[in-house]
């Protein structure tokens, strides 16, 4: 079985399409194709039905995933182990991160990447904490940044962090600075509109599961996806957001927002930060120095 065949087959049984995946392998759609063709014809089966909307693996398809997946993974290890014995770690690292934290962190922990791992490879994609669990358990991704998940099923999970929320709103005409008045409670939050993700945005499932504790419930101005789009509307004056500091002060126009600190109780409302690893496919020692980067860039920077 030629290696390079069932990776083109894993990457488009995982992506779905035969277009989405040459452009993640960075090869020609007709390459692809035949490949796999010709990896179909060795194994004397089917292995994807191909659709109109792309193609899915079929129930011998889905078998040779799994088992392709591993076959990858063991390769990858095995070039890995080879390149420590040279004096280097190589191979290339898969990382999603929450759109907020992407925004801080890409360009120093690339940087640190680039400086430490010179032979590996690092790939950076953003993603809610939902897709980026889809895509640890099927291997899309190698390393992801979580949101307030403590444990999930076929998960390794250890905290990274905690991240202050806050109370960000249009800036009054005129106010120059954040607005003299100290921390709100999260209680006389449930009585504004907020401009929130949907469901199963893991920031608004902490801050309702949060007020839920203290007998109340948000007020749902808008369900909008999308950090951008959310600050925008805020700026618009559609209501009120719950969002970390980072996320507005990487926004294109910081100044036009203020913030408020949010406490629960005696203390600030914080969300859980962690890094999450799939818990059926070994580390690699790559994926381990890169964690241990991506922890001393962000401590620096949170």
């Amino acid at each position: 079985m030629d290696l390079k065949q069932l990776e083109y087959f894993v990457r488009v049984a995982e992506l779905g399409s035969f277009t989405r995946a040459a452009a993640a392998l960075n090869t020609s759609q007709p390459m692809l194709s035949r490949q796999v063709r010709l990896l179909e014809v060795e194994l004397h089966q089917t292995l994807l039905t191909r659709n109109g909307r792309g193609a899915a693996p079929t129930e011998a398809g889905q078998l040779l995933l799994e088992h392709g997946r591993g076959i990858l993974h063991q390769v990858a290890r095995a070039r890995d182990d080879l390149a420590r014995v040279r004096g280097g770690l190589a191979g290339r690292v898969a990382l999603g991160l929450p759109p907020s934290l992407a925004r801080v962190i890409t360009v120093p922990l690339t940087r640190a990447f680039r400086q430490h791992l010179p032979q590996a490879q690092l790939s950076i994609s953003e993603g809610l904490s939902t897709a980026m669990q889809d895509g640890l358990t099927t291997g899309r991704l190698d390393i992801a940044v979580l949101y307030n998940t403590p444990s999930a099923q076929g998960l390794e999970v250890t905290p990274l962090l905690h991240e202050a929320l806050l109370l960000v709103q249009a800036r009054p005409p005129g106010l120059q600075e954040d607005p003299p008045p100290g921390p709100i409670a999260l209680q006389d939050i449930a009585a504004l509109p907020l401009v929130i993700p949907s469901r199963p945005n893991a920031i608004r499932m902490f801050v309702e599961s949060e007020m839920a504790a203290l007998g109340c419930r948000p007020t749902i101005g808008l369900e909008i996806d999308g950090i951008s789009a959310i600050l925008d509307l805020v700026d618009d004056g559609a209501g009120y957001a719950v969002l970390s500091r980072n996320a507005v002060a990487r926004s294109t126009r910081p100044s036009a927002f203020a913030v408020r600190p949010i406490n629960v109780a005696d203390h600030a409302l914080r969300i859980a930060l962690s890094v999450a690893l799939s818990a059926s496919r070994p580390s690699t020692q790559t994926q381990l120095a890169t964690i241990q980067l991506l922890r001393d860039t962000a401590l620096a920077l949170l």
